[in-house]
């Protein structure tokens, strides 16, 4: 249990629709102190809480090289599975636990909240007027000088394959791919310039769809700030995105680009809630499994890239 597993759970008490009834972390004073904070019991084991028949779903936010022992553990005892992305570090681990899952005749819903912002929304809308999709080009950068723990798995390259990729780069990769389509190909460039360790801090990718569009994504942890960007090309409309500014629309043959507003929503929340509608079987999940391999194989496919230098085609992974 870290920092993220109690940004889940203040989200849950926003919602105020699930209840946490249960939490386990290896350290006892992690678990302890979560319990108090958020309610439920601190169990003693993970076991315990899986042969716990009231208990319905776990939300796991366990390392991703123990995702597939810890979801398909969870899968065999009967339990539903909220697991944040990535799904996996491997294309094999991710495909074994989705598949327990579906045995199991359990959900599995893994969280994206990035493509669910409302701008990303709007967008994708109002896809239809864009004309054909031609380009884009994002960045997801965050500045983590000084703010790092080499002892956590997040920020060595056997935890976190691809580094700040993997991270929060495939958030992005995702709001690609949701805009314009899957992806066919990838080029990839990984460096590591400022942060210690053995990760790359910042990473290039260049994406080609499906339908011949191309798009750039450059994630980093090394810039001076936290920045968002998403610019989506097409032959009628171009989307401008940045943090600062917001949301704003160019019509072909106009000037100027106008401002949408788009009322900030809560994505989390939003995600939860609807693994807990997907659970009563009233919704399937937006990102299960299957999609979420697919969205691991692109930054995989970006990582070979870069190892070898060379194209390398999604499909190559998904084998």
């Amino acid at each position: 249990m870290g920092w993220w597993s109690d940004v889940l759970a203040d989200a849950i008490k926003r919602s105020g629709k699930l209840t946490i009834a249960a939490c386990y972390s290896r350290s006892p004073s992690k678990r302890e102190a979560f319990a108090k904070k958020y309610g439920g019991r601190a169990a003693q084991s993970y076991e315990e809480i899986l042969s716990d028949r009231s208990i319905e779903a776990i939300i796991n936010t366990t390392p991703n090289s123990v995702h597939l022992e810890t979801t398909v553990a969870a899968a065999r005892a009967g339990k539903h599975v909220f697991l944040d992305k990535p799904i996996a570090n491997t294309v094999g681990d991710a495909k074994a636990l989705t598949a327990a899952c579906r045995e199991a005749k359990v959900v599995l819903a893994l969280g994206y909240q990035r493509r669910r912002e409302s701008h990303f929304r709007w967008i994708k809308q109002h896809i239809g007027e864009f004309g054909k999709l031609v380009n884009a080009e994002s960045n997801i950068s965050r500045d983590r000088l000084g703010k790092i723990d080499l002892n956590s798995w997040r920020y060595t390259a056997e935890g976190m394959p691809g580094g700040v990729m993997l991270q929060i780069g495939i958030h992005y990769t995702d709001v690609l791919e949701y805009l314009l389509g899957p992806v066919k190909a990838v080029t990839g460039q990984f460096v590591r310039l400022v942060l210690p360790g053995d990760n790359p801090d910042v990473a290039s990718l260049i994406l080609e769809h499906e339908n011949g569009a191309l798009s750039t994504l450059n994630a980093s942890y090394a810039s001076a700030s936290e920045y968002y960007l998403m610019n989506v090309y097409g032959k009628e409309r171009t989307a401008f995105y940045d943090r600062a500014s917001g949301l704003r629309i160019l019509k072909r043959g106009e000037t100027k680009a106008q401002p949408v507003t788009c009322a900030e929503n809560d994505t989390i929340v939003e995600e939860l809630e609807e693994f807990m509608r997907a659970v009563r079987g009233e919704v399937e999940p937006e990102m299960d499994g299957e999609k979420s391999t697919r969205s691991l194989a692109t930054i995989l496919a970006g990582i070979k890239s870069a190892r070898e230098g060379r194209r390398v085609e999604v499909k190559e992974l998904l084998k």
